[in-house]
């Protein structure tokens, strides 16, 4: 799943700052629907020395990584406005992506 990793992180490095999108379209986007925790694994997993805005990818409720606090910080630096029970305020901040369409 090499190749699946590296279009994975192509998608991931086209998200703008201040904008999220889900792992469920990631997969999509890659070819793969079935595959959204493949595409968590392949972010938990970046090799070193390669630059990838991971903390821009969110479940499809908007909730955080678990056991990583710094992905709050990283989008709140980058405007990324979230609701009160924490999760990220999707409509607000979904990527539009690469079809220029609102996913989900």
């Amino acid at each position: 799943m090499e190749t699946f990793d590296e279009d994975v992180y192509s998608i991931v490095k086209q998200i703008p700052p201040g904008q999220v999108i889900t792992y469920g379209w990631i997969a999509r986007l890659a070819g793969f629907p079935a595959h959204a925790r493949r595409v968590g694994y392949a972010l938990k997993h970046i090799p070193a020395g390669k630059y990838i805005p991971a903390h821009r990818v969110v479940n499809s409720a908007g909730r955080l990584a678990p056991g990583w606090p710094e992905q709050k910080e990283l989008l709140l630096a980058e405007g990324v406005n979230f609701r009160k029970n924490g999760c990220v305020d999707l409509e607000a901040c979904l990527w539009k992506g690469l079809s220029g369409e609102l996913f989900e």
